[in-house]
């Protein structure tokens, strides 16, 4: 199953090619969630700060079967850090909160903060918090860091102070929404693009364009949307807390073609 496959990143660290998004999943339902997941096969889990369900994940990456090592546990800053002594304090917050010693993967969670999304320039202090995830990595509390949201001239602020190139980008990215040139510049850094929201937070559940494709294709809209992200070389990250879902989510051992991959990223949005 694809849940078995992996990407390296540029330090050498494998991390499963599907994970488990939580986003929006209560922090008293979230450990079930995990539990689950991680009872299908799921190895990659992704959290953040921002969602207020670190405990509950780290609740079940404890309770689980599965051992540690073999389980690729991610969280991220939250946007509104943008201090050396915040990002540090919030980084060993995070472990603390969790109850692990360390994570496969820490994030900036975003360039700006929320209520500046795309706004002003927090260039320095991006810098400052990326100096603490350098910190981190280097003593071992985390296996790899990394960014989320962050666009060319976001990384080229980073390249420019850090000595540790991000290991992996998150954005959102599915169908009608690929950021194409970002994509391949993520690529040509040897930056891992992890995939939010691949079903475009469920819009495209029923366009009409996907869901005749994916008749064609004997699969789901989401099946199909997962797919697309994998085909592009990129992580998708599902968000479910209902193990069916879990489960076809994860059953995308079918091939688009090329010119199917065309047409999905040029599709046109609901709204």
């Amino acid at each position: 199953m694809m849940l078995q496959e992996t990407y390296t990143l540029a330090n050498g660290v494998r991390a499963p090619k599907v994970g488990l998004g939580t986003w929006f999943i209560e922090d008293d339902e979230v450990a079930d969630a995990v539990y689950q997941a991680i009872a299908l096969g799921y190895r990659n889990i992704d959290t953040a700060q921002a969602y207020d369900n670190e405990r509950g994940v780290g609740d079940a990456i404890r309770s689980a079967t599965v051992p540690r090592d073999e389980l690729f546990v991610s969280s991220k800053i939250a946007a509104e850090i943008k201090t050396y002594e915040e990002a540090v304090t919030s980084i060993d917050a995070t472990l603390e909160r969790m109850s692990l010693d360390y994570l496969d993967l820490m994030l900036i969670h975003s360039p700006q903060p929320w209520t500046d999304f795309r706004g002003g320039d927090y260039s320095e202090g991006n810098r400052a918090v990326w100096q603490a995830l350098e910190e981190a990595y280097e003593a071992g509390k985390c296996r790899a860091i990394g960014v989320s949201n962050f666009l060319e001239h976001d990384l080229q602020n980073i390249f420019e102070s850090g000595s540790v190139t991000p290991h992996v980008n998150q954005i959102k990215l599915h169908p009608g929404d690929t950021p194409t040139e970002l994509l391949d510049y993520c690529m040509r850094q040897n930056i891992l693009v992890q995939a939010y929201s691949p079903i475009g937070h469920g819009e495209m559940l029923d366009h009409s364009e996907l869901v005749t494709l994916a008749e064609q294709y004997g699969v789901s809209v989401p099946q199909l949307c997962i797919r697309y992200a994998l085909q592009l070389g990129t992580m998708p990250l599902p968000k479910s807390a209902k193990p069916e879902h879990m489960r076809t989510n994860a059953d995308v051992d079918f091939v688009i073609t090329d010119e199917d991959m065309a047409a999905l990223a040029t599709v046109q949005r609901i709204n």
